[in-house]
C-alpha cells in the first residue's frame, strides 16, 4: 500500500491547443501563490486542451482563478497518492478498489525520484465515499512549514559525501 492516500479536490479549465496556453495560466497561478499538487493536460476536442489542476489550497486557487478570468469547472474529488518507489506501488490500492467493485475512471502515477511515487485516482462521484473507505484515504490538509528538508533525501546528498571525504583537511 502506498505510503498515504489522500481525498483531494481537483478543478479543471479548457485552454486554445497552442504554444504557450498552459504556461500562462500555470504562471498566473505561481503569481497568485497557488500551489498545485499536480496537473494533468491532454487534448480537449478541436483544437482544445484541457488542464486537470490539483491545488494545494482550493479556496485561495479559486479566487486567483476567479481574479485571472478563467471559467473552471465545478470542483471535483480524487485521490493523491504518495509513497515509496517500488514494483506494484498501487497495485494494492487498484486491488482494494476492485474488491469493492469500484472502478477506477482514470489513474496516472510517477517516479518522483530519490524512491518516491506519486499519483492521482479518479473514481466516480457515486463512489467516492466507499472509495475513500476501501483506501482508507485522509482528508487533504495543508502541509505544516518545515525549516529543513531534512526528512527528503537529495541526489546531491552521496555526491557532497564523496567530495567531503576526498577533500584535504586544513
Amino acid at each position: 500500500m502506498p505510503d498515504q492516500i489522500r481525498r483531494i479536490d481537483y478543478f479543471y479549465l479548457t485552454v486554445s491547443d497552442k504554444p504557450g496556453e498552459s504556461a500562462r495560466v500555470w504562471s498566473a497561478l505561481l503569481g497568485a501563490g497557488v500551489n498545485l499538487l499536480g496537473i494533468s493536460a491532454f487534448p480537449h476536442g478541436a483544437r482544445q486542451s484541457q488542464l486537470d489542476l490539483i491545488p494545494e489550497d482550493s479556496g485561495a486557487f479559486r479566487k486567483a482563478a476567479k481574479t485571472a478570468g478563467f471559467k473552471l469547472s465545478r470542483k471535483k474529488t480524487g485521490f493523491l497518492i504518495q509513497g515509496e518507489d517500488r514494483p506494484g506501488a498501487v497495485a494494492d490500492a487498484a486491488s482494494r478498489l476492485a474488491e469493492a467493485n469500484i472502478n477506477i475512471i482514470a489513474a496516472q502515477v510517477f517516479s518522483a525520484g530519490s524512491g518516491r511515487c506519486g499519483g492521482m485516482l479518479w473514481v466516480g462521484a457515486p463512489d467516492l465515499r466507499r472509495a475513500a473507505r476501501a483506501l482508507g484515504a485522509t482528508s487533504w490538509q495543508p502541509p505544516k512549514p518545515v525549516s529543513k528538508l531534512a526528512g527528503y533525501p537529495s541526489p546531491f546528498d552521496e555526491q557532497e559525501s564523496r567530495l567531503r571525504a576526498s577533500s584535504p583537511s586544513i
